[in-house]
């Protein structure tokens, strides 16, 4: 099933882009391009998900740390 997916997405990618783009091409060319910009596409948002959840988990690293030590300040009295 997710083949059969993956060529209708890709027909229609394929048709808007060549339509976007003023490329005219045939049905085969057309869901050739769209299957593989798909692939492509798909490779790069994950690629691009994977570090913006890196940088996300430091930031929220950064932030816990923080907040910790103030809570730790706080709770010892050693507030400035």
């Amino acid at each position: 099933m997710p083949v059969i997916m993956l060529i209708i997405f890709g027909a229609a990618a394929g048709f808007l882009a060549t339509r976007i783009m003023d490329l005219r091409t045939d049905v085969p060319t057309t869901i050739a391009i769209g299957v593989a910009g798909a692939l492509i596409g798909g490779f790069v948002l994950r690629s691009i998900a994977m570090l913006g959840g890196m940088a996300f988990g430091f930031v929220g690293a950064v932030v816990g740390a923080i907040f910790l030590i103030w809570v730790w300040q706080w709770y010892s009295g050693r507030r400035k």
